[in-house]
């Protein structure tokens, strides 16, 4: 390895390109395609979700530094493919940004709000994607995300042309309404129409969150944490009793959730 660059950055492609080097490099490696990497990628971006919720930041930096490895890993194959490669990417995105702040790299006021800044970065990205010929408001909303957030990100695109509902309330009547067709459907439909009603109920659920200005990925990553918690107290509770769940009644395990739900869990 000595004679790898010194450069952190450089080292890093440089260990990448011999990875995939057909004849001297990791046979795993070599046979990935962008489809096969994809996961990986998707699973370190949530590594590093994880890390900042919980607060850990020696384990941030390595869970970025498996994130940043997933670029380069990308990077290289398109190098592989003669599509582009790793400056390519770093140039691209740089121009971006600077088109995208114009009220820090231009001769805008940076006088603004946040809310104004966002309204703007909108207005640019909706110019980038008439440049790009997308015919629909939603086209490059991506197919890959998760469902949930998905599902926000599709309702703010649309939102952006109107289609909205303009009250909160509105929102919520139509979540009573869709729980109504959820049971009625659990009542006397198949299970796909009880599938896809639950979905639109999860959708109005989403739409909620984007009217009250919550994420909802984070907050449902929050509402997990805390189950786990409550979940584990009720665990530990029950181990100190020389029991478990599995050997307890549902009046046991409530008492002790509520218990733990005192305890500011």
């Amino acid at each position: 390895m000595h004679d790898l660059p010194q450069d952190p950055m450089d080292r890093l492609r440089a260990i990448m390109a011999r990875l995939r080097d057909r004849e001297h490099g990791c046979p795993w490696d070599v046979a990935q395609t962008f489809a096969s990497i994809a996961p990986y990628t998707i699973e370190e971006a949530y590594e590093v979700a994880d890390a900042i919720e919980r607060g850990d930041m020696e384990e941030l930096k390595g869970e970025l530094g498996d994130l940043l490895f997933q670029s380069v890993f990308h990077a290289q194959m398109a190098q592989d493919a003669g599509l582009f490669d790793f400056d390519d990417i770093a140039r691209a995105i740089g121009d971006k940004m600077i088109a995208r702040h114009p009220h820090v790299f231009g001769n805008e006021s940076n006088a603004k709000s946040a809310e104004q800044q966002v309204a703007d970065w909108e207005s640019v990205k909706a110019a980038e994607r008439a440049a790009k010929a997308k015919g629909g408001v939603l086209d490059d909303v991506a197919l890959g995300l998760p469902a949930l957030m998905r599902a926000e990100k599709l309702q703010k695109r649309a939102g952006r042309v109107g289609f909205d509902w303009p009250e909160i309330g509105q929102v919520l009547d139509k979540i009573s309404e869709e729980a109504r067709e959820l049971a009625e459907a659990r009542a006397h439909l198949p299970q796909e129409k009880i599938a896809e009603e639950m979905g639109d109920l999860l959708f109005v659920m989403a739409n909620l969150a984007r009217h009250l200005k919550v994420d909802p990925e984070v907050a449902l990553r929050g509402a997990n944490a805390k189950f786990v918690r409550r979940f584990e107290y009720i665990e530990r509770a029950l181990a100190d009793r020389g029991s478990s769940p599995e050997r307890s009644t549902l009046d046991e395990m409530d008492a002790l959730w509520d218990a733990a739900k005192r305890d500011g869990l």
